[in-house]
């Protein structure tokens, strides 16, 4: 036992042995232990979170737990710089290796629970792919570059490179780079989904597809708008189906000859008539102000659904029992009318006309004006 092998005794090297086996059987069994309870865990809770974190840690690899044990039973042993200087390397990079990996699982995890939500949703199936495969691609960037920094490379050189070639792309693709960050905004940020109906300036349609580059609209008449993801994130957009209720105004005008007292009755009545229908919150009616032909009144009330041929019946039965309610009250709508008056002429024509049958000449009268 007292036999020296590479600067450590025959026993000690069985220490380092027993050591590393037993540290490796330990992380074995704590990770088996953990991720069964975890797992028990996650299947008594809705959120998702646990279960991409028991994914995670699933995805550790006995090879990795068996570097470990090696490293930490290397530590028992007298062993040259170089050598510990190695060890040390190995168990970093194994160490980050696992921990990509375990970033990996959970992204995949994520990605597979994104595509079990929105299976009837191709276009943000699409966006979101795009969004794992740059997740990937920067995690297992960022751990190649931690890897070969603790392998002794010089990174910074690299690292600049890698900076001014990314600028140079991003100059030359930057219409492309900006659409797809835009789908990855709407992906995140959800302003609208597939099947919402949406009024983007003047168009207004059905979202159908939202993809890396575009998002395609179905429009009323049945065409096919298609948006840059960029420009349309830029544009005032109107989401309809997210509209929990809707504000109505309308007016109504009556002739100039409709007594005082009828004014005073009719805003009372359209309370009546707005007050009676369902699902609706009233809000106010006002005589307004005389307007150029017609006296003029407003009412605003609530239609408390976003439904746009619900909010039509309603606004239906509301005009026509206001149509009944000034005829019963004898008031009449009014439109729009003119009224010219015109001084009577004819009485001094006809003076005119007798004094020049008596010879009589008129009075001059004042310089017709030239044109």
């Amino acid at each position: 036992m007292q036999l020296v092998f590479f600067n450590n005794t025959v026993m000690t090297w069985l220490t380092a042995l027993g050591i590393a086996a037993g540290v490796a059987l330990a992380l074995y069994v704590l990770k088996r232990v953990v991720v069964h309870h975890l797992r028990i865990l996650a299947g008594r809770t809705a959120t998702r979170l646990d279960d991409i974190a028991v994914e995670a840690l699933a995805a550790t690899r006995p090879l990795v737990i068996a570097i470990m044990g090696v490293y930490v039973g290397s530590t028992y042993l007298d062993l040259p710089p170089s050598v510990d200087l190695f060890a040390t390397r190995a168990a970093i990079v194994t160490g980050l290796l696992q921990a990509a990996l375990w970033g990996n699982a959970a992204l995949r995890g994520w990605l597979q629970q994104y595509y079990a939500e929105r299976a009837a949703e191709p276009g943000r199936a699409t966006s979101a792919a795009a969004v794992g495969f740059i997740l990937r691609m920067v995690l297992w960037v960022v751990i190649l570059l931690m890897i070969l920094d603790n392998l002794g490379v010089n990174i910074t050189t690299l690292v600049a490179s890698l900076g001014i070639g990314g600028i140079a792309v991003a100059l030359a693709v930057q219409n492309v780079l900006g659409d797809l960050f835009a789908s990855l905004s709407i992906v995140l940020d959800k302003p609208f989904v597939n099947g919402d109906f949406v009024i983007v300036d003047k168009f207004l349609g059905t979202v159908e597809y939202v993809g890396l580059k575009t998002t395609r609209i179905r429009s009323l008449g049945g065409e096919q708008l298609i948006f840059s993801n960029a420009d349309l994130l830029k544009s005032r957009l109107q989401n309809m189906t997210r509209m929990s209720r809707r504000r109505v105004v309308f007016s109504i005008a009556v002739t100039y000859d409709t007594p005082r007292e009828r004014l005073a009755e009719l805003p009372a009545m359209l309370a009546a008539i707005v007050k009676a229908q369902p699902d609706v919150s009233f809000d106010r009616a006002h005589f307004q102000g005389i307007g150029p032909a017609a006296m003029n009144f407003e009412v605003v009330y609530w239609v408390e659904s976003p439904d746009y041929v619900r909010f039509m019946d309603i606004q239906q039965q509301i005009l026509l029992q206001v149509v009944d309610g000034l005829q019963e009250r004898g008031v009449r709508l009014a439109y729009p009318t003119q009224t010219l008056h015109l001084p009577d002429v004819r009485a001094g024509v006809e003076l005119a006309q007798q004094a020049g049958r008596h010879g009589i000449t008129p009075a001059p009268g004042p310089a017709a004006p030239q044109p």
